[in-house]
């Protein structure tokens, strides 16, 4: 995220687009869905949300939108976690006033327009995680994750066996914050619904024409 130092306020947005699509066979964030690619969709729902969107992908990541590219600081394909980490680190090196970091998958264009609002008004602690749930299932992809914990974070991925978002946040305060599904005349679409295979990208399709 370099530039200038973000205001305060709304926290920095970090989309998360590091992992291999091995299941689609290409990159799932150029997809079209609604007239748009998935990752239009998701800058669009996320742009009003956060000061600004850093894209966590590799230096040589196709970037059309222009979005400032973010690469991992741990090598070896460590997971989100490790994005979560470079964007954490970043905040740090450019003295940002905000103390917490917004994350979102590059595969979820459903994404709540109200995200950050309800995943703030889950605590007013700035040290504390918080991540989003719906119909009882988690999603810590979708999080506010504190500076703070920046140091313990890059201390713990330093073990090749901790990857996992879950065994991460056993460490730390976590606060969930349910999000309610979206009614549609082809039933109820998860707000955190991602896109992993050709059948799922079909599905999203027809989720997109209702809501559109």
């Amino acid at each position: 995220m370099t530039g200038a130092v973000l205001p305060p306020g709304l926290p920095p947005g970090l989309i998360l687009a590091g992992g291999k699509s091995s299941r689609m066979g290409t990159a799932k964030a150029f997809l079209t869905i609604g007239g748009d690619t998935i990752l239009g969709h998701i800058v669009r729902r996320l742009s009003p949300q956060v000061c600004a969107i850093t894209l966590n992908a590799p230096e040589d990541f196709s970037n059309p939108l222009g979005l400032p590219l973010l690469p991992d600081r741990l090598g070896g394909q460590a997971g989100p976690l490790a994005g979560v980490l470079s964007g954490l680190r970043d905040m740090q090196d450019r003295g940002t006033a905000a103390s917490r970091l917004l994350t979102a998958p590059s595969d979820s264009p459903f994404l709540p327009a109200d995200l950050v609002a309800r995943l703030r008004a889950g605590t007013a602690d700035p040290d504390t995680i918080v991540i989003a749930a719906s119909e009882g299932r988690n999603h810590p992809v979708f999080g506010l994750w504190p500076v703070s914990i920046a140091d313990d974070l890059e201390a713990w991925l330093a073990d090749p066996d901790n990857r996992r978002i879950t065994a991460f946040l056993r460490r730390h305060r976590t606060v969930t914050v349910e999000f309610p599904t979206i009614g549609t005349s082809r039933g109820p679409l998860d707000p955190f619904f991602n896109i992993n295979t050709p059948e799922e990208l079909e599905e999203a399709r027809r989720f997109a024409e209702e809501l559109a």
